[in-house]
């Protein structure tokens, strides 16, 4: 089938539901630009029907309040020949339904570190939307109401989204539908959903926790039978095949579903404390690298879609994931018609810059002009020019569009003009503001400047989300032969097939087979993890925190917890730096905070920094424990690391 829809060609229809039916759709532009999208619109039986409408609208409205690397994006809402439609990211890959059924067939179940790798990002999804406010700040009060497995999707790469918030409720909603109708999937409701009660987030956490519970029994929790049988079973939280299983569960991940799937909501964990208790679990059994594991388990069982009979191929969806290529397969991956560009063609410098006062440099090869845009000398304003064109603002020209119109990647001023807290840069000053924005779970943009040289760190309800640099060095090409991972040759190829992928270097290394999937996912990991470790050990300049800032750019999750990443900081910190903090403390007192907003326990300190802040328990003089611990044969560098931490984590104070 081949039409249109507005601006969109359809290819072909993937799923089709009681409301609505999806699409494969393409929206071409100039030059050649394409992109390959997911399309929805109502059913034709329904698109006159002012209820599925209201809902559709409804829909829409919400999708575009959010944005979180765990939430399926939405691009565009549109109206063509009277039907609306709704146009978002095409997800490669495949849902937990499909995962369900395949280990079930197969007389499996999930593996544990798997399903808890999948509960806990599909948990961070919901804590974003149970939090995320309006234009204005209030908060919008949001349900999702249908966590089931077909709305939890799977991609090549092992990531997670949460898609569909057809039916969500939320304080933005106007359409009002709830009065006497059920809405959600038989067996993935809470009990207070099937009850008609009043709905909060943790309706979520119950069916969430359902969905983790099938995952390791691989059969339904509330059973079969008809839908009144299995309403009951929700009603009144029976829970008795998980109880009564003879299934290996271990008590720690037992616990964490019985309050999952705790009758009454008051007694649920919030999203947020659910997300970081699974994460706990996950980081008491030594389990990382959660979408490595999760991608091998869906190429073994054959869930990853193949391009044939002209379905869709997802090899080359750059809207799929960060790794739209098969991120893990074992093979190489090689276009070769770009390898053979790459080497005989390099990349010819033809663009120019002309400056404010009308200084013109260059020329310059294309990734030459990338980089300066994403140092801050370019900016959206900025002429440019290359041999076919005369000089236009660089937003004109379209290889250059995402990185001249995306926020996370400009420098310019706009976004700093009213910042929410500002100070001075110093050690002391970063890790305590860094440390604020975590414990305060705030989203929004912290920014550092010293001369020309400057960073930015999107948090994410307390978590680095995206994390940008003037520095050449910490470009993913640099890091990459620093690391010794890619010759300077195989960058410099990649490079000069940046229009070819969108300007996304780590897709050029792939195709080009220079890298796999798997090695760029944890390329990728280390160079954003020593991206963010690197604004503690700024010594000079200027900050500024905008609360409420995105970045809007496709980001790479560290998959770290925050407070995690607070003790690696400290252990990065020079000798110098921590006996110069400990100079002016010498005479000083400690004593530990009661109640601290973030335990002890969720930073995951070693034994020793564990053993040193909790033999703090009454007024203690710094000198007497320097003493006391150097007889116990403590290193003066480890006690100092541990307090630098309690300090300025505020789990200890000094008077």
């Amino acid at each position: 089938m081949e039409t249109t829809v507005g601006p969109y060609t359809i290819e072909q229809r993937i799923a089709s539901g009681g409301m609505a039916e999806v699409f494969v759709a393409t929206r071409s532009g100039a030059h050649g630009f394409t992109k390959r999208v997911a399309l929805k619109r109502i059913l034709p039986q329904h698109a006159k029907d002012p209820d599925f409408v209201a809902m559709f609208i409804d829909e829409a409205r919400l999708a575009a309040r959010l944005e979180h690397p765990n939430i399926v994006h939405v691009f565009d809402f549109g109206e063509a020949d009277g039907e609306l439609f709704l146009v978002m990211e095409l997800v490669a890959g495949t849902n937990v339904n499909r995962l369900l059924r395949a280990v079930s067939q197969r007389r499996e179940t999930v593996p544990l570190d798997i399903a808890l790798h999948i509960v806990h990002e599909t948990a961070r999804a919901l804590a974003y939307a149970h939090n995320v406010s309006d234009e204005g700040g209030k908060p919008l009060s949001l349900v999702h109401r249908d966590v089931s497995p077909a709305n939890v999707l799977l991609t090549q790469s092992g990531h997670v989204k949460l898609s569909d918030f057809g039916i969500a409720r939320a304080a933005i909603v106007e359409h009002r539908t709830d009065e006497g109708r059920l809405r959600g999937k038989v067996g993935y409701m809470s009990p207070e959903q099937v009850m008609g009660k009043p709905l909060d987030g943790r309706s979520d956490v119950f069916t969430l926790s359902t969905v983790f519970a099938e995952m390791l029994l691989a059969e339904p929790l509330f059973g079969r039978g008809t839908d009144l049988d299995i309403l009951l079973r929700v009603r009144d939280a029976d829970i008795r095949t998980l109880l009564n299983t003879e299934k290996l569960i271990p008590n720690d991940v037992r616990k964490l579903l019985a309050l999952g799937l705790s009758r009454m909501a008051v007694d649920r964990p919030t999203s947020h404390e659910f997300a970081d208790a699974v994460a706990k679990v996950l980081h008491n059994r030594g389990k990382e690298g959660g979408p490595e594991r999760l991608a091998r388990l869906l190429a073994r069982l054959e869930l990853v879609e193949n391009s044939a009979d002209g379905a869709p191929d997802p090899a080359f969806d750059h809207n799929t994931s960060v790794f739209p290529l098969d991120a893990f397969s074992e093979s190489i991956s090689m276009d070769t018609a770009a390898l053979t560009d790459a080497l005989t063609v390099t990349s010819p410098e033809i663009w120019r810059v002309r400056l404010p006062n009308g200084d013109v440099l260059g020329p310059f090869s294309f990734p030459r002009l990338v980089e300066l845009i994403t140092s801050g000398v370019v900016d959206a304003r900025t002429e440019v020019s290359n041999s076919e064109s005369g000089f236009s603002p660089s937003v004109a020209f379209p290889e250059l569009t995402r990185f001249v119109t995306s926020p996370g990647l400009q420098w310019d001023k706009e976004e700093t003009k009213e910042p929410t807290w500002r100070g001075v840069i110093d050690p002391w000053t970063m890790f305590t503001t860094i440390y604020k924005i975590c414990a305060e779970r705030e989203t929004g943009v912290l920014h550092l400047q010293v001369a020309d040289r400057r960073k930015k760190i999107y948090f994410v309800d307390g978590r680095p989300e995206f994390i940008a640099s003037t520095e050449k060095r910490e470009l993913l090409g640099e890091f990459l032969v620093s690391e010794g991972m890619c010759l300077r040759m195989e960058v410099e190829m990649a490079l000069a097939l940046l229009p070819r992928y969108g300007g996304r270097i780590g897709d050029a290394l792939v195709g080009l087979g220079v890298l796999r999937p798997v090695e760029l996912f944890r390329a990728i990991a280390l160079q954003v993890g020593e991206r963010y470790l690197e604004a503690f050990r700024w010594t000079e300049g200027n900050w500024v925190y905008v609360r409420g800032a995105r970045s809007h750019e496709e980001t790479f999750p560290l998959g770290r917890d925050p407070f995690e990443l607070m003790r690696d900081a400290v252990a990065k910190l020079t000798p110098d730096a921590l006996a110069a903090h400990f100079i002016p403390l010498q005479d000083k007192s400690l004593r530990r905070i009661a109640n601290p907003v973030v335990a002890l326990s969720s930073f995951h300190p070693s034994e020793t920094w564990e053993r040193v802040i909790d033999s703090i328990q009454t007024e203690t003089k710094l000198v007497d424990l320097l003493e006391r611990e150097k007889e116990l044969g403590t290193g003066l560098e480890d006690v100092y690391r541990a307090l630098y931490l309690a300090l300025g984590c505020n789990l200890v104070e000094s008077f």
